[in-house]
């Protein structure tokens, strides 16, 4: 099978491409596997993620892509297995047949999905949908994290190879613009979008709101001229009824301050006592009571 774009580095990441070529893995364990089966029994027995990168062996200080800021094959990190397979897999010039065998495997899904991540790299983007179109909703589930926690079905690790342009820390080749809308276009016919309709309320009588209005016009037969008359009368009688408690409050508080009985002991207090304005002392009050009934 015709292989599409750069038929030497079948279109990876440099720094991948040298680590893999580089990796003690590649150049002496699948050196030893010569045929398409041998590769596919690997496959099943190794592979258990698809990183291109082993957990923790790689370190980009949150560069992604080919921009790893790192140089040198040691510094890029361990590369997966997978990926090693994969670049074994393009090494071997795969014919139609084998991919499609590959695509269809049926004893892991890790043989699927190199299957499916060899054409992502190697076929030309306008083949892309052909390839991918029947299984976008394959439900087969796999673990694609190194390390784990984070899985995925076959249709969207098929519908992320379409319309994300990275994956974990490397890019696919650039799909150009007129084929991802067209793409795109296909995708929304396949899969159109869902209008959820608002569940009507059943045993409810609906109202008659052109009787509700009738009603509202008509209420206490008043008429439209009437209306404004009879809102300034309610309006005036509120501020006429909050005159009349305030001035009740008022002079209720006044009596009140009247009838206290510290303000009475006060007054008694007064006319009992021995002082008074009138005599001044008590002495000679007496000598006027003397006085007085002398006279007599």
């Amino acid at each position: 099978m015709p292989v599409w774009g750069n038929e030497r580095t079948m279109n990876l990441n440099t720094l991948i491409l040298t680590n893999i070529q580089s990796s003690h893995y590649f150049k002496v364990n699948l050196y030893e596997l010569k045929t398409y089966h041998e590769v596919i029994d690997e496959i099943y027995y190794k592979v258990q993620h698809l990183e291109p990168w082993e957990k923790g062996s790689r370190k980009t200080s949150g560069q992604t892509g080919m921009c790893g800021g790192v140089r040198g094959v040691g510094a890029g990190g361990i590369v997966s297995t997978a990926f090693c397979l994969l670049y074994k897999l393009f090494t071997l010039k795969l014919t139609r047949k084998q991919v499609t065998g590959l695509i269809t495997h049926c004893d892991s899904p890790y043989i699927r999905a190199l299957g499916f991540m060899y054409i992502r790299y190697t076929q030309p983007p306008g083949d892309l949908w052909d390839w991918y179109e029947s299984f976008l909703d394959d439900e087969e589930e796999m673990d694609v994290r190194a390390g784990g926690g984070q899985t995925m079905t076959i249709g969207n690790i098929l519908k992320s190879f379409l319309f994300k342009l990275e994956w974990y820390s490397t890019l696919f080749p650039r799909i150009p613009v007129p084929i991802q809308q067209q793409m795109e276009k296909k995708m929304s016919e396949k899969y159109p979008p869902v209008v959820e309709e608002t569940p009507r309320r059943i045993n409810i009588p609906e109202r008659n709101f052109s009787r509700d209005r009738d009603d509202h016009r008509n209420r206490g037969d008043l008429s439209d001229t009437a209306r404004p008359r009879e809102r300034n009368e309610r309006r005036e009688r509120s501020h006429r009824d909050y005159r009349d408690r305030d001035y009740e409050r008022k002079s209720s508080n006044a009596n009140s301050r009247e009838r206290s009985p510290y303000v009475s002991r006060r007054d008694e207090y007064k006319k009992s006592s021995s002082r008074s304005p009138k005599y001044g002392s008590s002495k000679r009050r007496d000598r006027d009571d003397y006085k007085s009934r002398s006279k007599y």
